[in-house]
This record gives structure tokens, sequence and C-alpha cells, in this order.
């Protein structure tokens, strides 16, 4: 942790460096002292030490200064460090403006100029006035700090993914924290634009593309090697687990994933009917131990880059990043699963990130305590999400469109739902209209038969309702079904007794897709069991079909 610092201000360089010789002679263990020429220096270190958080516990400032006095200095300095103690150095004639600055700027101490021996006439004062400070100040947070506004669907989306790839950062709300809309002014200039996120290093990003952001944080978005056996595409765990076969079994690796390792599994609140874990597993941790695991064998995961297209140079599959870089491999492995369908339904796109989420965003949890909110569809994905949210909500609501829950969601959980009394399920209902100014207050369901409509008060609405898949990148090149899932294998359409640019005497392997050495596992294949257990089970399975693949280089 960074020492707490001691800043004092003064204009003239003998009594300045005076000051500083006394403070750090008493001080150096405990404390660093640094030191300004004038009132507007002194805030522009008060600045920039605000912004790798490092805290001034102490400031030492002269009256009488040529452009900004001691008073207006402390009176702007305080906005960005209000926990400091403050101390004017005075001449005697200032006297009464010392007075004065104890009820302008709550100032704590005064001192006369000069003030030796310090023994006496200023250590004593300092001990007391740093003694109470360090008594009072809670550690500060040294991490990666986001300023927005819970109603910005941008400083959301930031939150979720340093959330899913565990960086830990501290949230500013800039509707509630006066400290840090000031600091946030003092960075971006106005706070039209969020969120703005702050290293430790004191740098920051406003509104910052997920590639940006990835790599700032410290995730690793370029690849190290310049040739592969095979890249695989997605990080759910489909590609995870093709990911730990593929570099235990000695094949040179690189994962890529646009969000974050665990897709749509990873966002689970709670998997409980997983093998081998019969008390449950949260996806984030499920993809948390996948992603170790494929680390431990050498696999490379690239976190924040987008995959934008593939295309064959024989014999040799070339992967396009969305950064314009390109990844080179005998084998690709395609696993970017699915996303969410939106809600069309008015009010809904005005709402999104604003109490309107898709999947169960659990950064908003907090948000929910003591609260109604409700959750939309009656599949698996989302009676985990009601059963995560009835843990802080007041009420869940489910609304679900079907007569009932089964078939469509797994036993257990019917049964887990309703064993829960906060958890109300209306069956036979769906989303009419979202009201909200600026954010949600309200939902208005239609009855699926009949038609007619209730209001239903509600902070936050979660929506499940469907999945489709991530293929738009490989569109004209791939051939895909009507819903846009990739076709692998004997499900291939074929022209003349083989797949369609098919140019091998041989049939496509399990998971190979029309173009050789391209392959597709999970929920992004076509007639795929939607089962996380089923995905990890193709991910690995691939690896076989890649190692044939591999022998007819």
């Amino acid at each position: 942790m960074a020492k707490p610092v001691l800043l004092t201000v003064d204009d003239d360089p003998a009594v300045l460096s005076a000051i500083e010789r006394d403070l750090r002679q008493k001080y150096r263990q405990d404390f660093r002292t640094m030191k300004a020429q004038s009132g507007a220096e002194g805030l522009e270190v008060a600045q920039a030490l605000a912004a790798r958080a490092t805290p001034i516990a102490l400031f030492l400032v002269d009256q009488r200064m040529p452009g900004m006095s001691g008073t207006d200095m402390l009176r702007e300095a305080m906005k960005l460090h209000p926990d400091a103690r403050r101390v004017l150095l005075t001449a005697y004639a200032d006297t009464d403006v010392a007075i004065s600055g104890i009820n302008d700027i709550a100032l704590d101490y005064y001192l006369m100029k000069p003030w030796d021996p310090p023994e006496q006439r200023l250590y004593p004062v300092l001990d007391d006035l740093l003694g109470e400070w360090q008594a009072r100040t809670k550690p500060v947070f040294e991490g990666i700090r986001i300023f927005g506004s819970q109603w910005s669907p941008s400083s959301h989306a930031t939150r979720e993914f340093l959330s899913r790839n565990r960086v830990p950062y501290e949230w500013v709300d800039l509707d509630q924290d006066e400290q840090g809309r000031t600091l946030a002014q003092s960075l971006a200039g106005d706070l039209t634009t969020l969120p703005i996120v702050l290293f430790p290093d004191g740098a920051h990003l406003v509104a910052p593309t997920t590639a940006a952001l990835a790599e700032k944080a410290g995730l690793q978005t370029h690849a190290k090697n310049p040739f592969y056996d095979v890249i695989v595409v997605g990080g759910g765990p489909a590609g995870l687990a093709n990911a730990v076969y593929a570099a235990s079994e000695g094949l040179r690796t690189v994962l890529v994933e646009s969000e974050a390792a665990g897709g749509q599994a990873g966002t689970s609140s709670m998997i409980e009917n997983y093998l081998g874990f019969p008390m449950g597993v949260t996806g984030a941790d499920l993809a948390q131990r996948a992603t170790l695991q494929a680390k431990k064998f050498g696999a490379e995961l690239l976190t924040g880059q987008e995959v934008v297209g593939l295309r064959r140079e024989d014999p040799y599959r070339i992967i396009k990043l969305g950064d314009g870089t390109e990844l080179t491999a005998y084998t690709a492995v395609i696993t970017t699963g699915m996303s969410a369908r939106t809600l069309d339904a008015p009010g809904v796109e005005g709402l999104h990130g604003k109490g309107v989420y898709y999947g169960a965003a659990m950064t908003e949890a907090a948000r929910c305590r003591d609260k109604d909110v409700i959750v939309v569809g009656g599949a698996n994905s989302a009676g985990q999400g009601a059963l995560f949210f009835s843990r802080y909500a007041k009420k869940v609501t489910m609304l679900v469109r079907a007569h009932d829950l089964s078939p469509m969601m797994s036993h257990y959980l019917v049964e887990r739902i309703r064993a829960t009394p906060n958890i109300e399920v209306c069956c036979g209902w769906e989303v009419a209209r979202a009201n909200g100014d600026g954010s949600l207050e309200s939902v208005v369901v239609k009855a699926v038969e009949g038609g007619a409509e209730r209001t239903i008060p509600a902070v936050a609405m979660f929506i499940f309702i469907g999945v489709k898949p991530h293929t738009d990148a490989f569109a004209g090149v791939l051939d895909r079904d009507e819903s846009g899932f990739i076709m692998t294998g004997t499900d291939l359409p074929k022209e003349h007794g083989k797949p369609h640019g098919w140019t091998l005497e041989r049939d496509p392997f399990m998971f190979e897709t029309n173009i050789p050495g391209v392959f597709a596992a999970g929920d992004v294949r076509s007639g795929a069991n939607r089962r996380v257990a089923a995905a990890v089970g193709e991910g690995s399975a691939a690896i076989y079909s890649v190692h044939r693949y591999l022998r007819t280089v």
C-alpha cells in the first residue's frame, strides 16, 4: 500500500525546503512528504494523487501565495481529499484570515511562522492531527475504480465484464458520491459519457471498448505465437473443454473469447445437476476452474477480442479479429454459443441497462435487496435466475408464457421454485410494456389468452426468453440451418453426394463443418443438446476429430 502523503505548499523556496526537511525527519517512516510551489501546482498534485487512490493525510499550506491563497486552494483540494487534515501557515497579520478559515473550510489548525524549534511548536500539533486522521480513515482501495451511474447501460456492461473476468474493482456511483463526481469531472471534463474507469497508475479510460478495457486491466488480448495447431473460438463450456483437451494432448492451442470465459453458462447463479458437484456449482466458478485448467496445460486465452471472419488458405485456417489482427492454425473449432434474444415490447429497449437486463446480471443483486423484481422466461436459466434473486429481493415474479413450468424446466428447479415463498410464478402471461422515467418502475403484463392486463411494480426485470447463435461472422462461409446454427457431419446438406464446397474424397468427420479442418461444438452446433454437460462433452469429443484431421495435413 502506498504511504499517505503530507503535502506542503509555499511559494517561498527556502520556507518550503525547511518544511519538507522537518516533515521528513519526523514522519518518513509512516508518510511520504511532497511539496508544491503554488496553489495551482498543489491542486494538480492533489488531483494526481486522487487518481492513484493515494490519500493525503495532511495539507500544510501557506496563506499568502500569488494567484491563489492558501484558503482558496484548500477549499478546492478538500473536494478531492475531504478527510485530510488542514493546517494553514500564517504570518501575524493573517491571524484573522486563519480564524475565519476555521469556519469557511473547516481548518484544523494554523501555525505562525517561524515554528522553530519544531519539537515544541510543530510536531506536537501534527502528531495529534495525524493520529486522529489514522484513527478515522479507512484503508483505501488500490485497484480499478469505475465511476458511473447505475442507470448507465455502458457502466453496467463495464462492471459485468470485470466481474465475470474476476477483476476486482470499486464501484463509485456518481449520483451518490460527491467526491467521486469531483474527481471524475477533473479527469474527463464532463460526465456526459460514462463510465470513467480509473486504474491504479492514475491512467483512465472513458467509455472504453471491451478490448481496451481488457488490455489495460491486465488480461491477455494478443496471441504470443505466430502459429497454432488449433484455434478455439468462444470460451463457453464447449470451448474451454476443447482447449483443455487440446492443450493437454500437446496441441498448440489458443482460445479467443469476446467477453468472459464461461459463456452463457458463466452467468448461471447455480448449476445443481452437473456431474460431480452434488451441492451445485456456480457458472462463474465452473468457468474459473476450467480456465485455470486450460492455462495449466499451456493453452493461451485471449479475452476481449471479437472474431469477425474466417477464411481458408490451405493448409491453414485463418481467424480474423476485430482489431484487424489474424490468427493462423491448421484447425479451428467454433464454440461461440448463443446469446439471449431481445424482448420486443414497448419501453424495453430504452430501459436496457437501466433496470432491464438480459440474463442473470448478478452485479445488480445488491440494488435489488428488499425490492420487487421480475424474471421473464420458463427454462432452466430463468429458474436459476429466479432462485438467485430470491435471496435478495423482497419478491420475485416469474412471467411464463406457457401454462406450466414443466417440461421446459428441470424437475429439481421446479420443485425448488415452488418451495421458495417469495417467488410467484405467473403462467400464461407475457410482457406488454415497460414503464419508467430514466429507470424501470413497473411492467405491464398481458394474459396470453384473453389479453387482460395488469401492472406489476419492479425495479428490475431479468429476461430469459430464448437464444440466438453467435454465427454472423461465419455467414456465407460455413453452412448454417434456418436458425443460424452451424451444421456439421452427417447433417450437412449435400450436392451430388457431398457437402457444398467439399473438396475431399472422404466424408466430414464428426463435428466437422463444410470446410475441412473447421469444426463446431456445443450450443452453436445445429442439433446440439443444449445442456452444460453436453457442451463439455462435445468440446472434449471434438478433439478426436481434430487429431484425425491433423494426421492428414
